[in-house]
Protein backbone atom coordinates (compact mmCIF):
# COMPACT_ATOMS: atom_id res chain seq x y z
CA UNK A 1 0.00 0.00 0.00
CA UNK A 2 3.08 2.30 0.77
CA UNK A 3 4.24 1.87 -2.65
CA UNK A 4 0.95 2.73 -4.39
CA UNK A 5 0.73 6.24 -2.52
CA UNK A 6 4.36 6.72 -3.31
CA UNK A 7 3.73 6.16 -6.92
CA UNK A 8 0.52 8.17 -6.79
CA UNK A 9 2.56 10.95 -5.62
CA UNK A 10 5.13 11.10 -7.72
CA UNK A 11 2.70 10.68 -10.72
CA UNK A 12 0.55 13.49 -9.48
CA UNK A 13 4.05 15.79 -8.91
CA UNK A 14 4.85 15.16 -12.49
CA UNK A 15 1.17 15.48 -14.06
CA UNK A 16 1.65 19.17 -12.19
CA UNK A 17 4.49 20.01 -13.79
CA UNK A 18 2.87 18.79 -17.05
CA UNK A 19 0.12 20.91 -16.62
CA UNK A 20 2.11 23.81 -15.25
CA UNK A 21 4.35 23.90 -18.98
CA UNK A 22 0.81 23.25 -21.04
CA UNK A 23 -0.85 26.67 -18.78
CA UNK A 24 2.71 28.70 -19.69
CA UNK A 25 2.57 27.31 -23.60
CA UNK A 26 -0.85 28.54 -24.09
CA UNK A 27 -0.01 31.57 -22.18
CA UNK A 28 3.00 32.18 -24.63
CA UNK A 29 1.19 31.05 -27.62
CA UNK A 30 3.46 27.87 -28.33
CA UNK A 31 0.47 26.03 -29.16
CA UNK A 32 2.17 22.99 -30.36
CA UNK A 33 4.28 23.17 -27.07
CA UNK A 34 0.75 23.08 -25.39
CA UNK A 35 -0.87 20.04 -27.37
CA UNK A 36 2.15 17.89 -27.05
CA UNK A 37 1.84 18.45 -23.11
CA UNK A 38 -1.49 17.89 -22.97
CA UNK A 39 -1.49 14.69 -24.91
CA UNK A 40 1.37 13.61 -22.51
CA UNK A 41 -0.89 14.39 -19.40
CA UNK A 42 -3.41 12.34 -21.20
CA UNK A 43 -0.49 9.40 -21.96
CA UNK A 44 0.09 9.46 -17.55
CA UNK A 45 -3.33 8.36 -17.07
CA UNK A 46 -3.26 5.23 -19.28
CA UNK A 47 -2.22 2.73 -16.65
CA UNK A 48 -4.92 3.41 -14.62
CA UNK A 49 -7.36 3.87 -17.52
CA UNK A 50 -5.69 0.08 -18.61
CA UNK A 51 -6.23 -1.35 -15.35
CA UNK A 52 -10.22 -0.34 -15.02
CA UNK A 53 -11.03 -1.53 -18.68
CA UNK A 54 -9.21 -4.72 -18.63
CA UNK A 55 -9.37 -5.51 -14.93
CA UNK A 56 -5.32 -6.15 -14.85
CA UNK A 57 -3.43 -5.28 -11.91
CA UNK A 58 0.01 -3.81 -13.13
CA UNK A 59 1.96 -3.03 -9.94
CA UNK A 60 3.14 0.12 -9.33
CA UNK A 61 6.44 0.36 -10.06
CA UNK A 62 5.97 -0.64 -13.28
CA UNK A 63 3.02 1.95 -13.71
CA UNK A 64 5.64 4.48 -12.22
CA UNK A 65 8.86 3.45 -15.01
CA UNK A 66 6.50 4.00 -17.54
CA UNK A 67 5.17 7.53 -16.95
CA UNK A 68 8.45 8.06 -15.55
CA UNK A 69 9.69 6.97 -19.46
CA UNK A 70 7.06 9.20 -21.20
CA UNK A 71 7.73 12.13 -18.86
CA UNK A 72 11.08 11.64 -19.66
CA UNK A 73 11.47 11.11 -23.75
CA UNK A 74 8.47 13.43 -24.61
CA UNK A 75 8.70 16.11 -22.16
CA UNK A 76 12.29 16.46 -21.51
CA UNK A 77 13.31 15.16 -24.34
CA UNK A 78 11.27 16.99 -27.05
CA UNK A 79 10.08 19.78 -25.33
CA UNK A 80 13.10 20.88 -22.57
CA UNK A 81 15.83 19.68 -25.70
CA UNK A 82 17.50 17.03 -23.60
CA UNK A 83 18.32 15.02 -27.06
CA UNK A 84 19.95 17.86 -28.19
CA UNK A 85 21.77 19.15 -24.63
CA UNK A 86 22.74 15.82 -23.55
CA UNK A 87 24.20 13.11 -26.27
CA UNK A 88 23.67 10.54 -23.54
CA UNK A 89 19.87 11.33 -23.27
CA UNK A 90 18.74 9.22 -26.14
CA UNK A 91 20.81 5.57 -25.16
CA UNK A 92 19.98 5.80 -21.53
CA UNK A 93 16.05 6.23 -22.72
CA UNK A 94 16.64 3.82 -25.05
CA UNK A 95 17.63 1.09 -22.47
CA UNK A 96 15.34 1.96 -20.37
CA UNK A 97 12.71 1.31 -23.24
CA UNK A 98 14.53 -2.10 -23.77
CA UNK A 99 13.78 -3.06 -19.60
CA UNK A 100 10.31 -1.98 -19.79
CA UNK A 101 9.37 -3.73 -23.50
CA UNK A 102 11.52 -7.24 -22.39
CA UNK A 103 9.22 -7.39 -19.06
CA UNK A 104 6.21 -6.51 -21.21
CA UNK A 105 7.28 -9.25 -23.57
CA UNK A 106 8.07 -11.47 -20.32
CA UNK A 107 4.22 -11.28 -18.96
CA UNK A 108 2.91 -11.46 -22.30
CA UNK A 109 4.60 -15.08 -23.33
CA UNK A 110 4.68 -16.04 -19.36
CA UNK A 111 0.88 -15.64 -19.39
CA UNK A 112 0.11 -17.54 -22.33
CA UNK A 113 2.12 -20.52 -21.02
CA UNK A 114 0.64 -20.30 -17.07
CA UNK A 115 -3.10 -20.19 -18.46
CA UNK A 116 -5.29 -22.75 -18.63
CA UNK A 117 -7.33 -21.39 -21.92
CA UNK A 118 -3.68 -21.87 -24.07
CA UNK A 119 -2.41 -25.35 -24.29
CA UNK A 120 0.98 -24.24 -24.52
CA UNK A 121 4.18 -25.15 -22.18
CA UNK A 122 7.41 -23.50 -23.48
CA UNK A 123 10.48 -24.08 -21.18
CA UNK A 124 12.30 -20.91 -19.57
CA UNK A 125 15.08 -20.74 -21.93
CA UNK A 126 11.99 -20.23 -24.81
CA UNK A 127 10.04 -17.71 -22.52
CA UNK A 128 13.32 -15.36 -22.07
CA UNK A 129 14.40 -15.45 -25.88
CA UNK A 130 10.56 -14.61 -26.76
CA UNK A 131 11.10 -11.45 -24.58
CA UNK A 132 14.56 -10.76 -25.97
CA UNK A 133 13.25 -10.87 -29.42
CA UNK A 134 10.10 -8.83 -28.57
CA UNK A 135 11.74 -6.08 -27.17
CA UNK A 136 14.41 -5.95 -30.39
CA UNK A 137 11.47 -6.19 -32.44
CA UNK A 138 9.33 -3.24 -31.25
CA UNK A 139 12.41 -1.31 -30.95
CA UNK A 140 13.45 -1.89 -34.47
CA UNK A 141 9.61 -1.22 -35.30
CA UNK A 142 10.36 2.30 -33.46
CA UNK A 143 13.12 3.10 -35.83
CA UNK A 144 11.48 2.18 -38.76
CA UNK A 145 8.61 4.96 -37.81
CA UNK A 146 11.71 7.46 -36.86
CA UNK A 147 12.89 7.52 -41.06
CA UNK A 148 9.55 6.86 -42.23
CA UNK A 149 8.74 10.18 -40.32
CA UNK A 150 12.10 12.31 -41.11
CA UNK A 151 11.87 11.25 -45.07
CA UNK A 152 8.34 12.10 -45.67
CA UNK A 153 8.04 15.04 -43.47
CA UNK A 154 11.79 16.33 -42.97
CA UNK A 155 11.49 15.83 -39.15
CA UNK A 156 14.87 15.42 -37.04
CA UNK A 157 14.18 11.72 -35.28
CA UNK A 158 16.91 10.20 -36.47
CA UNK A 159 19.53 12.84 -35.09
CA UNK A 160 23.59 13.23 -36.14
CA UNK A 161 25.72 11.78 -34.07
CA UNK A 162 29.77 11.23 -33.52
CA UNK A 163 30.16 12.79 -36.37
CA UNK A 164 27.58 11.07 -38.21
CA UNK A 165 25.07 13.52 -40.00
CA UNK A 166 23.17 10.73 -41.30
CA UNK A 167 21.54 9.33 -38.56
CA UNK A 168 23.03 5.97 -39.18
CA UNK A 169 24.91 5.79 -36.63
CA UNK A 170 22.16 6.97 -33.97
CA UNK A 171 19.85 4.07 -35.18
CA UNK A 172 22.44 1.56 -34.73
CA UNK A 173 23.60 2.64 -31.30
CA UNK A 174 19.66 3.01 -30.22
CA UNK A 175 19.05 -1.10 -31.15
CA UNK A 176 22.37 -1.75 -29.54
CA UNK A 177 21.13 -0.40 -26.35
CA UNK A 178 17.84 -1.28 -26.73
CA UNK A 179 19.10 -5.24 -27.25
CA UNK A 180 21.49 -4.80 -23.92
CA UNK A 181 18.67 -3.94 -21.49
CA UNK A 182 16.26 -6.48 -23.51
CA UNK A 183 19.09 -9.22 -22.99
CA UNK A 184 18.73 -7.84 -18.85
CA UNK A 185 15.60 -8.69 -18.62
CA UNK A 186 15.48 -11.80 -20.38
CA UNK A 187 18.32 -13.59 -18.47
CA UNK A 188 16.46 -12.11 -14.94
CA UNK A 189 13.49 -13.12 -16.34
CA UNK A 190 14.66 -17.02 -17.31
CA UNK A 191 16.54 -16.82 -13.47
CA UNK A 192 13.07 -16.06 -12.17
CA UNK A 193 11.71 -19.74 -13.75
CA UNK A 194 14.54 -21.40 -13.22
CA UNK A 195 15.33 -20.93 -9.30
CA UNK A 196 13.15 -19.76 -6.40
CA UNK A 197 15.25 -17.36 -5.22
CA UNK A 198 13.95 -14.38 -6.38
CA UNK A 199 15.26 -11.67 -4.72
CA UNK A 200 15.60 -8.60 -8.12
CA UNK A 201 13.42 -6.05 -8.98
CA UNK A 202 11.60 -8.06 -12.12
CA UNK A 203 11.34 -11.27 -9.71
CA UNK A 204 9.26 -9.23 -7.50
CA UNK A 205 7.26 -7.55 -10.07
CA UNK A 206 6.17 -10.76 -11.13
CA UNK A 207 5.24 -11.78 -7.87
CA UNK A 208 2.99 -8.83 -7.87
CA UNK A 209 1.68 -9.11 -11.16
CA UNK A 210 0.78 -13.06 -10.64
CA UNK A 211 -0.76 -12.41 -6.51
CA UNK A 212 -2.79 -9.81 -7.99
CA UNK A 213 -4.05 -11.45 -11.42
CA UNK A 214 -4.51 -14.63 -10.47
CA UNK A 215 -7.11 -15.59 -13.56
CA UNK A 216 -4.40 -15.98 -15.87
CA UNK A 217 -2.17 -18.27 -14.09
CA UNK A 218 -2.64 -21.91 -13.06
CA UNK A 219 -3.57 -22.91 -9.76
Amino acid sequence: MRIRITHQRITIFLQLILLLEAVLAIWGQRWFTAFLTSMIILITFFPVLFERRFRIHIPPELQLAAIGFVFASLFLGEIRDYYTRFWWWDMALHTMSGFLLGILGFLLVHIMNETEKINVHMNPGFVAFFAFMFALGVGALWEIFEFTMDSLFGMNMQKPMLNDPSGLTDTMWDLIVDATGALIISVLGWRYLKSANRTSFLERWIDSFIERNPRFFRK
